[in-house]
């Protein structure tokens, strides 16, 4: 393990017992939510994982180091900066690291961490994927090139809807990555539980995912497996409102010209106002949805 690698005491003893664990992402806390809301739910997304008998492994980059395991302290002093400790993909990783510097993991960056600790298995709300409108911005989130190249489940009620779902599946496809429906043979449009894509194959059980990822690996396949798991149906959202919600948010973004890194965060917020917190509500259920079929993974793998 490298050096610039962290464990919480908990994360350790997991590893040296053969325990499960699940790793999550800490851009939740800090651009995900508000403040006390954010901390509220990554600690009820740590409960969850617990409740499966797994240990949470939340990642963050702290003073320079990737840490893997946090104290409800230092989430609490994560959610309470939020948005001032800057989003960390792939490529801030090593400016932040030697400069000694703080970052919140994305996608990506969770998977980097994770592969480092020895953590084969991450739960997250939604992954990143190519941008609607890409085709002139090639704005494609480095989410996908993390999935095809670092080997790590990635349990996820698809990806955000405010994406191009169909230029997404077809790079993963280019790159290799499978593309897993829990109990479904379509793709998850994040708040709704179909987006009229297919899946590659449908499982119906931990035990069958885990077998999978075992196999694969054992191959030396290269890169990660995503694991698409639907809103809760009693959770979900109406297609047509939240698709007339992302539209509008969209435009409000392109006309106040925000860009980059910024653009993800900026249409969560702006679809939780136009639909009066109800895509708040669904993303905290599918991402504890998520944590909670993650567990039961990381315990069928750790069996073998």
């Amino acid at each position: 393990m490298s050096h610039h690698v962290s464990l919480s005491p908990e994360v350790q003893e997991a590893l040296a017992a053969g325990r499960p664990i699940v790793a999550l992402e800490s851009t939740i806390i800090t651009h995900g939510m508000p403040y006390p809301k954010n901390v509220e739910t990554a600690l009820r997304v740590e409960q969850t994982v617990r409740a499966t008998g797994a240990v949470p492994a939340t990642c963050v980059i702290i003073g320079g180091k990737l840490k893997a395991g946090l104290s409800t302290a230092e989430i609490e002093r994560l959610g309470r900066r939020g948005g001032e400790v800057p989003k960390a993909s792939r490529r801030d990783i090593p400016w932040l690291v030697s400069q000694g510097l703080d970052g919140a993991t994305t996608v990506a960056s969770t998977m980097i961490i994770a592969h480092l600790a020895g953590i084969r298995v991450f739960a997250t709300g939604g992954i990143g994927g190519v941008h609607r409108g890409a085709a002139s911005t090639m704005d494609i989130s480095a989410d996908l090139q993390e999935l095809a190249r670092t080997p790590v489940a990635v349990v996820c009620a698809g990806a955000k809807s405010i994406l191009d779902l169909e230029l997404t599946l077809e790079y993963l496809e280019t790159f290799g990555v499978p593309v897993l429906g829990y109990k479904t043979d379509e793709f998850p449009a994040f708040y709704t539980r179909r987006s009229g894509f297919r899946v590659d194959y449908r499982i119906d059980t931990p035990g069958a995912v885990a077998r999978l990822l075992q196999t694969k690996w054992e191959l030396g396949l290269q890169g990660g497996v995503i694991i698409a798991n639907p809103v809760p149906e009693a959770y979900q959202l109406d297609p047509v409102v939240i698709e007339q919600a992302i539209v509008a948010a969209l435009a409000d973004a392109e006309n106040a010209g925000i860009k980059g890194k910024a653009v993800t965060p900026f249409l969560l917020a702006r679809v939780e106002q136009l639909t009066g917190g109800q895509s708040l509500a669904a993303n905290i259920e599918l991402v504890c949805n998520n944590a909670r079929l993650a567990g039961e993974i990381a315990k069928q793998l750790v069996i073998g």
